[in-house]
Order: structure tokens, then sequence, then C-alpha cells
């Protein structure tokens, strides 16, 4: 069978987002992913991550501000021979070639102009394109939504769930039941609320402890630094994460508030950490 290769299109230089890093080490049958060596999985670079959502809000602030009708669609650029470029939650201007794009919610097919009557009229023509192959959503939820909006593409949308490989690494013993909370985004993801859920028990409970791995504000971190049986991480390499943290944990409590698709709970389950959260999901743009 024929090797086929994907140019991955990226809306910045690199997707912040741990599924395409799964995707590029573990691709389907006969797939190759080209152009590819920049892509590490999330940014855990403090500086660079704050300086990096930073920016992305600004631009987004003042294109919605000014109400400018702006695709979040890019040309593809590369020497390199492909057979299809799939689009990292963005779309192609690209005429000629094939494409596929994997989308997180609906406002993601926009930099601005989502409501507005030019924004929805370019997006529309991009989508009806005959080399647009398949939108792939990935929940029903975004499903609905984008069939909502352009009823005209129902045929092209396809929802294709992400997914991350099974772990080998093998659990590490320890006495006590570690509860554990990991984000880069604090209090988005529902981490005041996991930390005081965690604080609790682990006072009621002898052989409960905790582990937060996360960004926390230095007047929370003042507040619940006095239990010691509570650990606290700042950002760290998912090698790290993968080798120190996960194989010594038991239940993940993760409300996750804003998320579309919760990887880190993929994650969890992956080493076969049962998961506590929250039936919840909140239109926002991190």
């Amino acid at each position: 069978m024929k090797q086929i290769k994907i140019y991955l299109q990226y809306p910045w230089v690199v997707s912040d987002s741990s599924y395409y890093k799964y995707l590029i080490n573990n691709p389907p049958e006969n797939v190759e992913y080209i152009t590819t060596k920049n892509q590490k999985g999330v940014i855990i670079n403090k500086r660079f991550f704050w300086f990096s959502n930073l920016l992305k809000k600004m631009i987004r602030k003042i294109t919605d501000f000014l109400n400018l009708p702006i695709p979040n669609a890019h040309l593809t650029r590369s020497k390199e021979k492909y057979d299809l470029i799939h689009c990292a939650h963005c779309l192609s201007l690209n005429n000629k070639n094939p494409w596929v794009a994997d989308v997180e919610r609906l406002w993601s097919l926009w930099v601005s102009g989502q409501n507005s009557i030019i924004g929805k009229k370019i997006v529309r023509e991009i989508l009806l394109r005959k080399n647009c192959k398949k939108i792939l959503p990935w929940t029903n939820v975004t499903k609905n939504e984008i069939e909502k909006f352009f009823p005209e593409i129902k045929n092209k949308i396809e929802v294709v769930y992400p997914a991350v490989p099974l772990v080998k690494i093998k659990s590490k013993r320890h006495k006590e039941i570690n509860l554990l909370f990991i984000s880069r985004y604090f209090y988005e993801k529902g981490g005041l609320h996991a930390l005081e859920t965690i604080n609790q028990l682990t006072k009621k409970y002898e052989n409960v402890s905790g582990i937060v791995v996360s960004e926390v504000p230095k007047e929370i971190l003042n507040k619940y630094s006095k239990n010691k049986k509570i650990k606290f991480y700042e950002l760290m390499p998912q090698k790290e994460l993968f080798e120190n943290i996960f194989p010594i944990s038991d239940i993940f409590v993760y409300p996750g508030y804003s998320d579309s698709f919760g990887f880190a709970c993929l994650e969890a389950m992956s080493f076969g950490i049962p998961i506590i959260t929250v039936d919840s999901l909140l239109e926002k743009k991190l």
C-alpha cells in the first residue's frame, strides 16, 4: 500500500496541544507526517507560555473589537511533496491540494468575525471548496455546532475523537492514596476547587495525600502550602510527568471547567487512573 505523506498545517509556528505530538508519534498505518520537527507538545516554558497566550488574547481582543471578518485560515508553503494537508484546528487557503481539518470548537474557525455576515460567508466559501475533503470535530458537541452554523457541509463532517497510546510505565509503590491535579491554567481548569477538595480530604484521612502540578498563584500557594501533605510542582516536561508523577498517583481530580476536550484525562486513563471531574462545557477562548 502507498505511503501517504501529510503536511501538518498549524495556525502558528506550532500548535500548543499534545494532540499533534501523539498523532505524529503514533500515525495511522501507511501515513507519514512531514515538517514536524518543531512539534514538541504543549508549551511548558513559563515565560513563553504566558507571552504566547497574552499575544493570542490581544490579537483576538483587538480584532473582535473592530469586528474584523478574519478566518483562521492559512496558506501551506512547503518545498516537500505531500498528498494531503491536515490543518491543526484551522482552515486551509490552498485552492488545489486536498485538505482536512480537525476542529476543537466552532469559534476556532475564525480569528474574529464569527457572528458577522461577511465573516460567516468567508468561512462558508472555504468549507464548500472541493478540495476541502473533511471537517473532523473532536466531539459531538462541536459537530452539532458546525452543522447548525453550516448545514451545507453536513456530509463533510465526521467526529474523530483524540486518543493517546497506553503507557508501559508501571506504577510505583507508595503508601498513601495520592490525589492528583495537573493543569497549566490553574483557575480555568478548576484548580482552586480541586485544591480545596484535596486539602479537606488530606486533613480528614491520614492515608490521603495530594499532588498539584500547575502555575499556582502566590496567594493560593501561601494559603495551602501550610498543609505538608500536599506537594506543589511547577510545570514540567511530559516525560517527567509520565515517569515520576502519574506512576505514584491514584485518583485524578480535574474539574476542567473550560475544556473543549480534556487531554489530561486521557493521559490519566492511559495509566489506569480513575478520574473525578464535572459535566461542564464553557465557551471560552483560551
